[in-house]
């Protein structure tokens, strides 16, 4: 497991391979991650939006941006904790995610990032 604090807000990463297929002939390879949020501040907080920075081998570097995390924008009052479960697809069987949650402080309204540690995603053969 990945992990990360911010601001007395922790981000853990645990990842899984999936396995590999083919889209559109050609062959691709399916992880997924689970993110736990822990908000050990003595905040009130909102994810506002999160940004990735996707690495895969074989095309480099991909960015993505989007208002909360599938499709939620959770509230976490202190000692809250959130998970969630999403997913990635790369042509190639190693790479890696990066990036970070746009998080709102509730009372005083000021907007922070949290950082959300990389983390590999490698096919298991491909350690070999």
């Amino acid at each position: 497991m990945i992990t990360k604090v911010t601001k007395g807000v922790k981000i853990s990463v645990k990842t899984n391979y999936e396995g590999s297929f083919y889209r559109k002939n050609k062959l691709s390879y399916a992880f997924t991650y689970e993110i736990t949020i822990e908000n050990n501040s003595d905040r009130m907080i909102q994810i506002d939006s999160r940004f990735w920075k996707i690495f895969d081998v074989s095309k480099g570097y991909e960015y993505i941006e989007g208002d909360g995390i599938v499709g939620k924008q959770p509230i976490l009052l202190p000692n809250d904790v959130h998970s969630y479960q999403s997913g990635c697809v790369l042509s190639s069987a190693m790479g890696s995610m990066e990036g970070n949650y746009l998080v709102e402080d509730l009372i005083d309204k000021e907007q922070f990032k949290v950082v959300i540690p990389r983390f590999q995603l490698i096919a298991p053969f491909s350690m070999n």
